[in-house]
């Protein structure tokens, strides 16, 4: 079976660990068929070698039980929009058919992050034209997520994933990435604040976690509104 439930583009190999890292770790704990697609190869960062990056991408895909880990190659810090790379984006939608997608906040200060989550939208639409013969099925996901963790300069998060369960695993996953990670205080949109990144993701994921009275959490947001059809069942006492 090659499908799979929920899909995360990263725009570098640790970006999705970073992101939503304890996301895909529950899914999968929950039985659900996780993937992860790279879109490159990290090889313009500045520490460790597109060798290395790939081997650690591979043992994190094993700590959050990630079904799929797959890299495609495009230009690190050159990733364009463009019908050539929609296309390539388009093939991994109709090849995996996931009913959820994960992409990158809208906004971010690496030009691949802000760059991909508009391919991304584009590509999810395109892989339901059927014209658009790739030699496999159309398909176009149910719903699109864009991952807005560290990125409070966006917009409030549509809803948040209670990750407390899954936290350390987390932690283990973006701790594969030693040749990017040890010893650092940044990374990505992780801004610095002194401390180590370990501890600098841990405030951030227990303020998210705050926000739905949970210990940890991973915010999303989704262009459209959400609905609800039992206000009895809503979660997050307001008192």
């Amino acid at each position: 079976m090659t499908s799979v439930d929920v899909l995360a583009f990263a725009p570098h190999p640790d970006d999705a660990e970073l992101l939503c890292g304890g996301t895909l770790a529950k899914l999968a704990r929950q039985g659900r068929r996780t993937a992860i697609i790279d879109l490159t190869r990290g090889e313009m960062g500045t520490r460790g070698s597109v060798e290395i990056r790939a081997a650690e991408a591979a043992r994190a895909a094993d700590v959050l039980g990630v079904a799929v880990r797959e890299n495609l190659g495009l230009s690190d810090s050159r990733l364009e929009n463009t019908p050539e790379t929609r296309l390539q984006l388009v093939s991994v939608l109709r090849r995996l058919r996931p009913q959820v997608v994960i992409a990158p906040a809208p906004r971010g200060r690496h030009p691949d992050h802000r760059v991909a989550a508009q391919l991304i939208r584009d590509a999810c639409f395109l892989s339901a034209i059927r014209k658009l013969d790739l030699g496999r099925e159309p398909h176009r996901p149910r719903k699109l997520l864009h991952a807005i963790t560290y990125r409070e300069d966006h917009v409030k998060p549509t809803f948040v994933v209670d990750i407390s369960a899954e936290f350390d695993t987390k932690l283990r996953a973006i701790a594969c990435y030693e040749s990017q990670f040890e010893g650092v205080i940044q990374a990505g949109e992780v801004y610095p604040t002194g401390e180590p990144l370990a501890d600098v993701v841990r405030h951030q994921s227990a303020h998210y976690g705050s926000l739905i009275r949970c210990a940890y959490g991973e915010p999303f947001w989704t262009q459209e509104t959400m609905k609800v059809d039992d206000v009895m069942a809503l979660e997050v006492q307001t008192f």
